[in-house]
């Protein structure tokens, strides 16, 4: 059987969002931001948290919910 490797553009985009998020924490955290930055940090990084949770959904209304959440946290986080 072959291995096929399954393109998901959400997840890999989400993924290299957090990879940015975090740069961005670590700078902000070397100019003395601390409050901003932790925010930042945690709702710039559960989106793709929550993304990876909808692809193993238990029901289409559970991926869905999933997905929700995610927007939000980026809603968040570009606030």
């Amino acid at each position: 059987m072959q291995n096929i490797k399954r393109v998901n553009p959400i997840r890999d985009k989400s993924y290299d969002f957090a990879l940015r998020v975090i740069n961005l924490y670590k700078y902000l955290k070397s100019k003395s931001e601390y409050v901003m930055s932790k925010q930042l940090l945690r709702c710039g990084t559960s989106i793709g948290a929550l993304v990876r949770e909808a692809e193993h959904a238990e029901s289409k209304a559970d991926f869905i919910h999933k997905m929700a959440i995610a927007q939000k946290e980026a809603n968040e986080t570009d606030y």
